[in-house]
């Protein structure tokens, strides 16, 4: 059984390349995760976590991220990626991501929207939100990241 994480943070990045998969590395690297060996995980923020402006992680550590992407190579579109936190006020949080073809406002408004419904749904009372979104015009093979990390 692995531990509950007890910190998080929450990262943005864009990256371009010559392939999808070079795009993805460079977004990771300049939200300075991509070092690390992701472990997608889904919306739930542990109870009593921390929010920390950076985390030190060893390179190569198996990380739980909660994340999302996109990566397009439509010349001249806007893609956008956001992540957005809710904490309860005793109990677990929630974690939402969103990615799109749209703004950094419009990710952000979406991924907010979709921690009050995630909430109402479990009859939660939201504390507090934080969000973090990235916006880039696509040029080649480009990627947008937004991601929460969770560790110990």
């Amino acid at each position: 059984m692995l531990p509950t994480p007890k910190k998080f943070t929450l990262v943005t990045g864009t990256g371009r390349g010559e392939s999808r998969l070079n795009a993805f590395d460079r977004a990771l690297l300049q939200a300075g995760i991509g070092n690390l060996n992701l472990i997608k995980v889904s919306s739930i923020l542990p109870p009593g976590s921390d929010l920390v402006e950076h985390l030190e992680i060893p390179p190569g550590s198996l990380t739980p991220v909660a994340y999302g992407a996109l990566i397009s190579d439509e010349e001249g579109g806007m893609i956008a990626a956001s992540i957005a936190v809710g904490i309860s006020e005793n109990d677990y949080g929630l974690i939402m991501e969103f990615s799109g073809k749209c703004s950094r406002q419009e990710a952000e408004a979406r991924a907010l929207a979709m921690v009050r419904e995630g909430f109402s749904v479990r009859g939660l009372k939201l504390k507090a939100s934080q969000v973090k979104a990235v916006e880039e015009k696509v040029q080649g093979h480009t990627c947008v990241f937004a991601g929460a990390v969770l560790w110990y």
